[in-house]
């Protein structure tokens, strides 16, 4: 393999989370007064954590105590739904197998909470994904690169054998600031062109096509 360790992005990369971040998106909008926002527009607002979701759904003005409240409510709302619509991408599992199989360390670095990480990763990954790191105190969020080193710290791993793959601008420059190769999925929550435009090299619009690169 190319690639002895192998980092994944969660949201748009292995999982669709877009329903229930929607969803819980527009409960605290609605329960803070807030008008809600369509799914396109919450597609434009994730990847950089929840709390700049919710800064920038809610609406233009809105003074920081609210902006607070509206993150709780999310919060506390999200922690009980975030599996009710969540969902694999097309080929994720066989794709994994196929790289623990050939020996590769697999880890999930992501910027939403923690928790949520933990529960989504092992629910609909099982025992695959040897460290994953979400948001949590001590450690900068994406495009800050300090969680990708905190996972080749974990596994003891070097960067010159890691890959990093990903579906958004934030995952482009999370790489980029590693100093590491990355591969940018299409199926995620960006289109291709605004990829390219982002400076995404390396693509691969299927994990069948993710697999190929991989396996070079």
């Amino acid at each position: 393999m190319r690639y002895h360790t192998i980092i994944f992005d969660l949201d748009g990369t292995l999982l669709d989370t877009l329903q229930d971040l929607a969803n819980s998106t527009n409960f605290a909008l609605e329960t803070m007064g807030f008008p809600t926002r369509t799914m396109e527009e919450v597609r434009a607002f994730v990847g950089n954590g929840v709390a700049k979701l919710i800064e920038r759904a809610v609406p233009d003005g809105t003074d920081h105590d609210m902006f607070l409240k509206t993150l709780s409510v999310f919060k506390e709302h999200y922690a009980l739904h975030c599996e009710d619509q969540t969902k694999l991408y097309d080929g994720i599992l066989p794709l994994l197998d196929t790289l623990l199989i050939n020996g590769a360390k697999l880890a999930v670095v992501s910027n939403k909470v923690d928790s949520a990480v933990r529960v989504l990763c092992e629910k609909y990954l099982g025992d695959r994904i040897m460290v994953s790191v979400g948001d949590r105190e001590g450690i900068a969020k994406k495009p800050s690169p300090d969680s990708v080193f905190e996972v080749l710290k974990i596994l003891n791993a070097n960067i010159e054998d890691a890959a990093y793959i990903g579906d958004s601008e934030v995952d482009i420059l999370t790489a980029r600031n590693a100093k590491m190769d990355a591969i940018i999925v299409t199926w995620g929550f960006r289109d291709k062109a605004f990829l390219v435009q982002n400076g995404a090299s390396v693509l691969a619009d299927s994990a069948e096509e993710l697999e190929q690169i991989l396996l070079c």
